[in-house]
């Protein structure tokens, strides 16, 4: 994975931090959007990883989709269809990523930037972020249904059709985010989390970033009776034991992953 051309990977105490490096603005290019997904679906069978920052270099996360590759993308019938299938696959990398996602959200993450700080699964942001859906002022869409699991009804009509950002500060606000932080705080931060998260189990880890996913559009019902059996499942696994026994020995346990 150091072969990137567009993506910074660097991995150490069980995280890895994917660090897009598209200058200027981090557009998602092509080139960055295969790299980005090949790598979380490396990092999702890489057992020395068990948790995951994607943050932005320079003073931008991602300004979007990249319009000046894009128009020499599509040239003929059919390039539009296979860069919209691998646009929206990157995005899915993120969210099915078998490892939990922080998103350090360094800058502005404007159309597909917000598309995957949205598939992440934890947002600490910067006093500097932002994000939008500018999409409106080029005569484009992208972006809206993502941003569907972050905003309300009348917050993301306001984005979409005014093309108006929400700054750092307000994310924490609203609850949208888990931290602020001055810019210099932000990796830190989003590392300290990061630690916190592979210091768990990964075979709780794992199924329970994948519970998740699974039950977010799942009736009340069915999404508790499939918690339950992925309960069931997860308490036979040595690491839950090793928790239990630990608990009552008052230690920390020694989680193997399986």
């Amino acid at each position: 994975m150091n072969q990137f051309q567009q993506l910074q990977v660097d991995i150490a105490d069980h995280v890895a931090v994917l660090t897009l490096n598209s200058p200027p603005v981090n557009a998602l290019t092509r080139v960055l959007n295969d790299e980005l997904t090949a790598a979380l679906d490396s990092i999702s069978e890489m057992d020395e990883v068990r948790a995951v920052v994607l943050t932005g270099a320079g003073k931008v996360f991602c300004a979007g989709a990249d319009l000046k590759g894009r128009a020499e993308m599509i040239k003929g019938p059919g390039d539009l269809v296979a860069h919209s299938r691998r646009t929206r696959e990157c995005f899915h990398a993120i969210r099915e990523c078998a490892k939990p996602v922080i998103a350090a959200i360094n800058g502005a993450a404007l159309g597909s930037g917000l598309a995957m700080a949205a598939s992440a699964d934890i947002l600490i942001v910067s006093e500097k972020a932002s994000l939008g859906l500018p999409e409106v002022d080029v005569g484009l869409l992208g972006g809206a249904r993502h941003a569907m699991r972050l905003f309300s009804h009348s917050r993301l009509r306001r984005m979409a059709l005014t093309g108006y950002r929400v700054t750092g500060p307000e994310l924490y606000r609203l609850g949208i985010a888990e931290q602020c932080t001055s810019a210099e705080e932000l990796l830190p931060a989003a590392m300290e989390l990061a630690r916190t998260v592979a210091a768990k189990s990964p075979v709780s880890t794992r199924m329970g970033k994948h519970t998740l996913n699974v039950i977010e559009d799942m009736s009340l019902r069915d999404g508790y009776r499939y918690e339950q059996d992925m309960t069931a499942i997860i308490g036979k696994s040595e690491d839950a034991k090793e928790a239990q026994l630990a608990f009552k020995e008052k230690r920390p346990p020694v989680f193997v992953g399986r």
